[in-house]
């Protein structure tokens, strides 16, 4: 494959990934059709918008951190013993738990300080 459709292709799919994880098809925002410009966000307080940001962001996390343990694994069977790749591979499978801790832990701190605050 050319190395300029495969980038213009990892280009499209990082711009198009937000586009589709944030579009709610099934309950989504009713559609205008009188002309009037609709938010799409269509979300009222912060905390929504917040709510909203992260969902997208687990959306999008959660397959890349898949992609990246079963790139690990294969880095796993590429060392074939050698200590050297297999430190890489040790490095590269704590990097993406660390990732994936720190996606899901900003989901459960925003969690609890939205219950925090609503209970005030």
């Amino acid at each position: 494959m050319n190395k300029k459709l495969s980038k213009l292709m990892l280009l499209a799919v990082v711009f198009l990934m937000p586009v589709i994880s944030f579009a709610d098809v099934i309950g989504g925002a009713p559609a205008d059709l009188s002309g009037k410009i609709v938010n799409p966000i269509s979300s009222s307080t912060l905390n929504d918008f917040i709510q909203l940001i992260l969902k997208g962001a687990i959306k999008i996390g959660i397959p890349i951190i898949a992609l990246a343990i079963i790139y690990c694994g294969f880095l796993f069977v590429k060392a074939r013993g050698n200590p050297g790749e297999i430190e890489v591979a040790k490095k590269s499978l704590t990097y993406t738990i660390i990732g994936a801790a720190i996606l899901l832990g900003a989901w459960a701190i925003a969690q609890l300080v939205a219950n925090t605050i609503l209970a005030l």
